[in-house]
């Protein structure tokens, strides 16, 4: 499937998470919903680890990939998904909706400061833009939306830290990056949840949530992750940044939410935002050093003209393969190739 639409079917899963998660929160504590919800994702994605022989597959990465694995699921897999269910808590499932917008804004900050994921000056404007409707979406909820609206950045800014920890990870596909992360943060965060809060929930409801979680968690985040490895965490970033949009619909459609001027004023600058920095452009002259690694890969481009055996390496695939040293120049992503 072409990166753009995986993006996108990733962004109507994730979106369908908030007001589904909504009525969840009357039966399980934040700690309990965010470990059945990772937990589902991981769920998901076992069998998938398991035709590809990848279960241990942590076990032969390197220091340095262990260690983006593991911040992945410190800021994502645990932190992110338990202050994102504080914040709906206290506000209605369309305003979280496209709160989340936030983490579009968060990851593009976080990669220019830190991951070398560059941002021109279009970018930097929509990363403003996006705040600004942030802004205006809590305005006009009041004050106890302004309240969720803090705890909902900083899940999105954990999630902003995950997404640029997650895209350069190779070694490992994204179905198994979900699992691990869906594993380890899920069991942590269901433990502290029944350690700290009683058990509620009847089997039926636990069964929705690990429903909830298999499709939006799991499905989605693979989905993800396999776009922002091909053309980078910002960019993959600004498609997924759609899911507040179906957020809001099914908000809407499932939970008869009203909807005030203030969601469509934020509306208005979130799609004049993403317009701003998908009309971004980074073109130039770069050399890329001899390396060997795996990750998910086709070959249509320059990058990856290594043979197969015949009837070998057709679509996208991974496995180990060698880059040739390249000096070259075209329009690109920071992707696993172009952090520089």
């Amino acid at each position: 499937m072409h990166p753009v639409l995986t993006a996108l079917l990733a962004a109507a899963l994730f979106g369908a998470a908030t007001p589904a998660c909504k009525p969840l929160l009357a039966a399980f504590s934040s700690f309990q919903l965010a470990g059945l919800l990772y937990l589902g994702a991981a769920l998901a994605t076992f069998p998938v680890l398991l035709l590809r022989g990848e279960a241990f597959s942590p076990l032969r990465m390197d220091r340095r990939n262990r260690g983006l694995l593991l911040s992945a699921v410190g800021w994502g897999g645990f932190l992110g998904p338990v202050l994102l269910l504080c914040g709906l808590k206290a506000a209605s499932a369309a305003s979280v909706s496209l709160w989340l917008n936030l983490e579009l804004a968060a990851t593009a900050v976080l990669g220019a400061l830190f991951f070398k994921d560059k941002l021109g000056a279009l970018g930097w404007a929509a990363a403003a833009g996006i705040l600004a409707a942030s802004a205006t979406l809590a305005w006009g909820d009041g004050p106890a939306a302004r309240n969720a609206g803090l705890w909902v950045a900083a899940a999105c800014l954990c999630w902003g830290a995950d997404n640029q920890c997650t895209a350069l990870i190779d070694g490992m596909s994204p179905a198994g990056t979900t699992f691990w992360k869906g594993a380890i943060a899920g069991t942590f965060n269901l433990v502290l949840g029944l350690e700290f809060s009683p058990w509620l929930a009847a089997p039926g409801q636990i069964a929705w949530a690990l429903a909830v979680g298999a499709l939006a968690y799991g499905a989605s985040i693979a989905l993800y992750i396999s776009a922002a490895q091909r053309i980078g965490a910002t960019r993959g970033q600004l498609l997924f940044s759609s899911a507040p949009f179906f957020g809001v619909l099914f908000s809407w459609l499932l939970l008869a939410e009203r909807l005030t001027v203030y969601h469509a004023a934020a509306g208005a600058i979130l799609v004049a935002s993403l317009g701003l920095l998908a009309g971004e452009r980074h073109e130039h002259s770069h050399a890329h050093a001899e390396q060997e690694h795996s990750h998910a890969h086709s070959h249509d481009d320059p990058h990856h003209a290594h043979e197969h055996p015949e009837g070998a390496g057709a679509g996208v695939h991974s496995h180990p393969h060698r880059h040739r040293a390249l000096t070259h120049a075209h329009r690109h992503w920071p992707d696993l190739h172009h952090r520089h």
